[in-house]
Parts: structure tokens; sequence; C-alpha cells
């Protein structure tokens, strides 16, 4: 069957690829299985139910999940059989961005999944002027359980009519509007159609080494956001077997009990495995410790196809054997490939993760692009580190005068929601601004440099280019976040959050007080700071003069989603930092 609409994925895994267990969540400390068909079935009671409820196609219906869960793909997908549209909504942000949201896309109903996001929901519920009801995933006191939907759905005798609209539904169709985090101002509405995320998912299936029928994935990166949604598409389209990690906290657990052979991650959480595994070593000691050490090292000068010679493939097998083989057992036994994106990931990851066989593939794309506009392959010569891959069949790149990546094809998305000024800022004719600077080399590699709305000049005329020098710092253990500044300023410098689980271990083997609970006090130790300066002196050496780091502050809080300094998508939102932190930039350059 030829697929066109988002459902036809789920109707293509139930004709060539039905599972027993096609979507696994765990509930009560129990991992439920869904099979194929029980997807299928519960997906058109929800599509008959909230069609007698009066919603009707082009109609918007919000969705708010803390986690990633079997409930959500069920009424994504009977929400999308009716030519409704589905509205998802981090569930991190203010409940005052909910109300804009809801009222913004004139969503009249809405899914939620626990009660902290239900009583957020219902504090400003008066103030959404079109919302008629609210369901929850978990059963809370005061609020209507999904389920009843699926029993109104089995008593509806309306199939015929489900049936109908499902028919009605085109390729071209608004299927779903993803209202963008930002760093500033209010959220713009992302209208992407079947067609896009349809595209998007099968073309990015065509550079993923899946095993269709037999292949097992672990998810949570948030299903709200595109990445990890057209990932679920991709899939269903290949009959994945999908489980659904409990949270963030548990994943390490839910590695070892699902053992599956892919994922998707964010370079942050990568850089944290990355870290542990690293800190780990340092607890070894005598040969052991040595052999672990000589192993990344190893790992760190890794690259693809067999480029280092066969002397370094010997020792390769080695230590994937006595070193390498213990990080696969950490992560489940089985993990051979992850599928990273949201933003740069540095080279060294990709190097000592695909050196010890689970190989990182990064890629790139925005919400606007549904999302892959290019991703790296392992086959066909597509891998290179250092790079986000080869630009997807059927997707065209050219890099503006300015070095902005200008993109065109079938993933563009129709235009911002309510929004044509907005619309026409981002288009040039059929062409996208995605607002990175960028490069393709001879080869048909892109390779992603900086954000163009980030970089800044100093006072002395230089651009500096701020994700670039924070990519490379970030290297340290030392620090867990940083934030380049030094806008019209004479120099660059930057505000850093320490690695405080990193530091503490640290000051643990310096013998050194350090009390957590004062973590002021912490950020003003003389031998703390002199060891990350070591380490910024050390990556300085990467840059020119004009670019280096001159002055650095320690900041003595984690920075958060919930405190204002990173997006829901964990991206700095720099004039937020930058105002929660003036008393240290006037520090740094008074």
């Amino acid at each position: 069957m030829e697929i066109t609409r988002l459902f036809d994925f789920l109707s293509y895994q139930r004709e060539h690829f039905p599972r027993p267990d096609a979507l696994n969540t765990k509930m009560n400390g129990a991992w439920i299985a869904t099979s194929s068909e029980e997807f299928y079935q519960q997906a058109q009671q929800i599509s008959g139910a909230l069609l007698a409820m009066g919603v009707q196609p082009g109609d918007k219906i919000g969705m708010i999940s803390t986690n990633n869960r079997t409930e959500w793909c069920i009424v994504d997908m009977g929400i999308l059989q009716l030519g409704a549209i589905n509205v998802p909504i981090y569930p991190t942000i203010a409940a005052s961005d909910y109300e804009y949201i809801l009222n913004h896309s004139e969503s009249q109903y809405c899914f939620v999944s626990d009660k902290d996001v239900y009583d957020k929901l219902v504090s400003v519920q008066k103030n959404v002027k079109g919302l008629k009801g609210i369901f929850c995933f978990d059963e809370i006191k005061g609020c209507t359980h999904w389920s009843s939907l699926l029993d109104e759905g089995q008593k509806a005798d309306n199939q015929v009519e489900v049936e109908n609209l499902k028919a009605a539904v085109k390729t071209e169709d608004l299927a779903t509007i993803i209202y963008t985090s930002g760093t500033t101002g209010v959220p713009k509405g992302v209208m992407l159609t079947h067609s896009n995320i349809v595209f998007n998912s099968i073309q990015s299936s065509n550079r993923l080494p899946i095993d269709p029928g037999s292949s097992t994935a672990l998810s949570f990166l948030p299903v709200c956001h595109i990445f990890e949604r057209a990932i679920l598409y991709l899939y269903y389209f290949n009959g994945v077997r999908i489980y659904f990690a409990e949270s963030l906290e548990t994943i390490s657990d839910n590695l070892k009990e699902t053992q599956p052979d892919m994922m998707t991650a964010v370079p942050r959480l990568l850089e944290k495995v990355y870290d542990k595994i690293y800190a780990r070593g340092a607890e070894l000691d005598g040969i052991k410790q040595k052999l672990f050490y000589w192993a990344v090292d190893l790992g760190l000068q890794y690259q693809p196809y067999g480029k280092n010679g066969s002397w370094y493939e010997f020792k390769l097998k080695i230590a994937r054997k006595l070193i390498f083989s213990k990080w696969q057992e950490a992560l489940g036994g089985n993990l051979k490939l992850i599928a990273s994106g949201s933003a740069p990931l540095q080279p060294r990851l990709a190097q000592v993760f695909t050196a010890a066989g689970i190989t990182i593939c990064e890629g790139y794309g925005l919400t606007e692009t549904s999302p892959v506009i290019s991703v790296n392959e392992m086959a066909n010569g597509g891998f290179r580190i250092g790079t986000v891959g080869k630009v997807m069949d059927g997707v065209e790149v050219k890099i503006a005068d300015d070095g902005e990546i200008l993109c065109k094809g079938p993933n563009v998305m129709m235009g911002y929601y309510k929004d044509e000024t907005k619309t026409a800022e981002v288009m040039t004719g059929d062409y996208f601004h995605t607002g990175d600077i960028g490069e393709l080399d001879a080869d048909g590699f892109l390779k992603i440099t900086d954000r163009k709305k980030e970089m800044f000049k100093t006072s002395g005329g230089k651009y500096i280019a701020p994700a670039l020098i924070e990519g490379q710092m970030k290297q340290s253990l030392f620090i867990e976040q940083i934030m380049v500044i030094g806008e019209g300023q004479k120099m660059p410098a930057a505000l850093i959050q320490p690695n405080f689980d990193y530091v503490a271990e640290w000051c643990q083997e310096q013998n050194i007080d350090c009390n957590l609970d004062d973590l002021s006090a912490v950020c003003q130790n003389a031998e703390l700071l002199a060891a990350i300066q070591a380490d910024v002196d050390q990556h300085n050496q990467n840059f020119g003069q004009w670019e280096q780091i001159k002055k650095f502050e320690l900041t003595p809080e984690v920075w958060s989603i919930d405190a204002g300094h990173l997006t829901p998508t964990m991206k700095l939102k720099r004039k937020a930092v930058n105002a929660i932190y003036k008393e240290l930039v006037d520090g740094i350059y008074s």
C-alpha cells in the first residue's frame, strides 16, 4: 500500500509487520504490551468517540504529556484519521504558555498525561475560551479518563463515517501545529502537513540500518518535538517494537530491561553518559585503569571505513572485547545505533561511541523542515565525523552569500499558523531560511558552523561564533553548561555552570573541602577556579587569539528549563541568561 497520510503508517504495520508488542509502556512495575491490531482498533474507537463529540476535519486538539506512552500514540492516530489537527505542547513550559497556545490554535479539547500537567492546565482553563473538555491518561480525581472514549467509540455506530473521513484526508492537508519553544518572543505555530512528515519519516528510514519487523527501540525524547515524533512514525513503518522509557531518570534501568538496538538522543544526554563512564574509569586502579584510558584514547582517534589502518583495527578489536563490551552491557547489551539531533554533537562523542560499536548518526534539521534536512549513515560511505551527513534525497540545500543554509523540498512547512508576516520573513520563494550558518564540502557533506542570530562582533570588529567555542569547552569534565558572551565588548568571555557532581568527586580526590549545600562558596574556591582555567586555556588553543575566552565567571545555580535558562529543547536562552547574571557580566567587563 502507498503511504500518503500519517495514519497509513499504522495500517501498513498492521498489514506487513503485525506485532504482538508494537507499543510497550510500564505501568505499576510491569511492561504492558499493545499489539498492532489493538493499536489500530483503539485508534478507530478514539476517532469514533471524537466524531460523536462533534470533532470535525480541521478542528484542533491539544496534547500535553510528561512522558512518551502508548496512549499518546493511539490518540494521535485517532485525531489524524478524522482530518483533525494534533497540537502537541511541551509539558515543562509555563501555564501561561499553555493558555496562549490553546487559545491561538483554537483547540477544542486537550489530552494530558498526569496530575501535575492537569493542575497546571486547570489553573488557566477559565482563560482558554474554546476548550470544551480535558481527558487524562492517568486516573486522577476530577478529570475524565481517556479510556471512557474507547468505550464511547465502541458504542458509537459511526465507523462507516470514520472510514469516509479517513478516505477524504489528503496528503497535503494540515496534520499538526507544533509551537516552537523559541529563545525569545511568543511561540510560533509551525504548520506541518501529512506529506511533510510522511516524506521525512520514509526518507530517514532509508538512512538507518533497521531490520524491519525485528528491531527494538527505546523512546524517551519528548514526542511533542517533531524529531521524536517523526521517528515514531518511522518505527511504525518498519514494524519496530517500541518501549517508552518511564522518565529521564530511569533510562539506565529501562535500557537494561528492554535491550533495544536503537534509540534517539540529544548531545547533552550523550555527554552525561560519557562523563559518567569516564568518571568510573578514574575509580579503577593499576592495569585496569591503564587499559581503560588506553581504550578511550584509541576510541577518540576513530575514523570510519578502516581509515586508521589495519594495526588500529586490530587494537580496536581488543579494546572492544576488554573495555567497550562493558559500555555495551551498561546500555542494555544490544544497542547498535543512536540517532542524534536537536543540537551540535561533539566529534569526540561520535568517535568514541562508534569505536565502542554504538554508531552515533548525527543529523540536522528544524521543526520547520519536519525535521530532517541531512543525516549521517554508515552505509554507502555516508558517515563523516564532524558533519551532519549528506542532504536527504529529494531535499535541496544551498548556501547563501552570507553563509546561511537555505532548504527547499517536500519537508518544508506550510508556514506559521496565523502569521503570514513571519512566514514571509523566513521564505525566499520555495527556500526556507534555516538561520544556521554552514558549508557543503566537495563530497556533499553538510557542516554547521553556527547560528546566524547568535554570532556577534567584538568592539574590535571580529566575528565570534559562540556555539563552536561552547562545544569545544564542554569537553571539560568541569563544565556542565557554558555561554560565550562579549557582543560589542573588547573580548569574548563566558558564563559557566560547573558540573557539580564531577566537582564534588574532584574535590574529594584533591582533599578539598566541598559543601554542595553552599554552591556560591564552591564557585569561589581558588583551586577549582585554577583547574577550570587550565581546561579553558587548553581548549582556547583551538581558536584564534580574538576568539579565545579571556575571562569567565562560575554561576552557583544549575541552569534549567524551570528557572528560565534553557528552552524545553535544552537550548540556551541567551538573553535570559544574560539578564539573570547581569551583575556577573558587568563584573567581567568593568
